[in-house]
């Protein structure tokens, strides 16, 4: 099903092709998402066509049972696809894990009395920056070792996002006292921190174009409904992608930068080129937080 999303903007904006859905080795995954499909949140692998759907984490709980259930959110992929890190409540707090593609030798990487969230892969594999309650980001080794604040900005900052190339981390930071959350960039070791968006508005969730030019994200910049946009690293040359009355989240670039996939009414939704919305999975499903595989079918 296809619906058609106007504005001029859209079609100028965006050079995307179709998604590729697996290579000569068999079938891959192109997509991890996070569902409620089965009374629980847990991630799910899919393909960019909407099939092959399979749920990867732990299934043997009781749903009806609040302190079984793990919460598996906010899935990330190694650099080279080998494993996947997400956040998931054990205990009476989320924290960071780790497990192979295909949902096995999972690992436990932080163990803190806040909510760690949002895992982002250094793009040589060897850290993940996230998130924690307190409000402030950190990086640790991909083994959970060595964690250690990114900033020492007291504000609050969320939605960690490191660039491909390696030399920054998006994040979003509330501006203290307001519901204002904008756009900034620090470089992995902490240094050069600095806001690069001014709308006064509230974003969420920054992701990297593969080229490490553009970030794109959720934001209420009209002041009514969250849509897509994208800005380049100075927070200039605003790009709108969705144009809707329902709220749009999470965008997320393939590796190739020839699609973008984003969350919409409990269902994944791809863009194309031509400025069309396909819609891979069903909203009765609940799903959110597209992340596509890094590694395309032409790599294999």
């Amino acid at each position: 099903m296809r619906a058609r999303i106007f504005g001029a903007a859209l079609v100028a904006v965006l050079v995307l092709g179709a998604a590729s859905c697996g290579g000569s080795g068999g079938p891959r995954p192109d997509l991890l998402l996070v569902s409620t499909r089965d009374g629980d949140y847990a991630i799910y692998e899919l393909n960019a066509d909407g099939g092959s759907q399979r749920r990867l984490t732990d299934s043997d709980i009781d749903p009806e049972d609040q302190k079984a259930v793990f919460f598996q959110i906010d899935p990330a992929w190694a650099p080279d696809a080998s494993r996947i890190a997400f956040a998931s409540r054990r205990g009476t707090s989320f924290d960071i894990y780790s497990m192979l593609a295909d949902g096995s030798d999972t690992r436990r990487l932080t163990s803190t009395k806040e909510n760690d969230v949002h895992p982002t892969w250094s793009p040589d594999g060897k850290s993940i920056a996230y998130a924690g309650s307190s409000g402030h980001i950190y990086v640790m080794g991909a083994d959970g070792s060595g964690a250690r604040r990114l900033t020492k900005d007291l504000a609050e900052e969320s939605d960690p996002a490191w660039s491909p190339d390696g030399t920054w981390i998006a994040y979003t930071r509330r501006t203290p006292g307001t519901p204002v959350r904008e756009l900034w960039l620090a470089r992995p070791n902490g240094s050069g921190a600095h806001r690069i968006t001014n709308f006064g508005q509230t974003i969420y969730g920054p992701s990297w174009s593969p080229d490490s030019k553009r970030i794109a994200f959720a934001g209420d910049l009209d002041g009514t409904t969250y849509d897509i946009y994208s800005v380049d690293l100075q927070g200039k040359s605003r790009r709108r992608y969705t144009q809707s009355h329902s709220d749009a989240f999470e965008p997320a670039w393939s590796p190739d930068g020839q699609t973008m996939a984003f969350s919409r009414d409990g269902a994944i939704e791809l863009i194309d080129a031509a400025g069309s919305i396909e819609r891979l999975t069903d909203p009765e499903d609940n799903d959110s937080s597209p992340a596509w595989n890094p590694v395309t079918a032409d790599d294999q």
